[in-house]
């Protein structure tokens, strides 16, 4: 698969974007540098080249104005999922549905999906996850409303809720 990667400065840090032809392949959360960010993507997809295109440009604008704590929308974007299995494309799709400053449970994703009893197998997708942002799995929580697990860590996670739920 040819990949072009890509590194863009936020607010929040350094994020990475990769793109195939099929489309958006992976998205790194903030990270402290951009040779971090970009490493996490080579580490991924090391065959990658560097570079940019349209719809990189298009993403990194959307991605840049979230971070601001701007409104912004991702589901124009088009996603590549194709290395991924049914059912973590069903969970990221129902996860893609969840309004900013919402949040959803693992057992509603599940449910949501047609896999009452998966809860579980929702949360390993959600590890799995290589579009956060676009695919929000921060806005997944316990049934009772807890915090659970995310890739950036539950401060981060905490943060993005909080800044998705004071927008206007």
């Amino acid at each position: 698969m040819d990949v072009i990667i890509s590194v863009l400065s936020t607010d929040w840090g350094w994020v990475g974007t990769a793109a195939s032809s099929e489309g958006i392949v992976s998205i790194t959360l903030p990270q402290g540098s951009r040779k971090a960010a970009l490493t996490s993507l080579l580490l991924e997809w090391p065959q990658a080249r560097e570079g940019t295109d349209a719809r990189l440009e298009a993403l990194h604008a959307k991605l840049q104005r979230y971070f601001r704590g701007g409104p912004v929308t991702f589901d124009d974007q088009v996603l590549d999922t194709r290395r991924a299995t049914r059912f973590q494309q069903r969970v990221w799709e129902a996860v893609r549905a969840i309004p900013r400053g919402q949040v959803r449970s693992y057992g509603w994703v599940a449910n949501a999906v047609g896999s009452p009893d998966a809860a579980r197998a929702v949360g390993r997708a959600m590890a799995t996850n290589p579009l956060p942002i676009v695919v929000p799995c921060h806005r997944v929580v316990g049934q009772a409303g807890q915090l659970t697990g995310f890739g950036g860590g539950l401060d981060m996670k905490r943060r993005l809720l909080d800044m998705e739920a004071s927008e206007p």
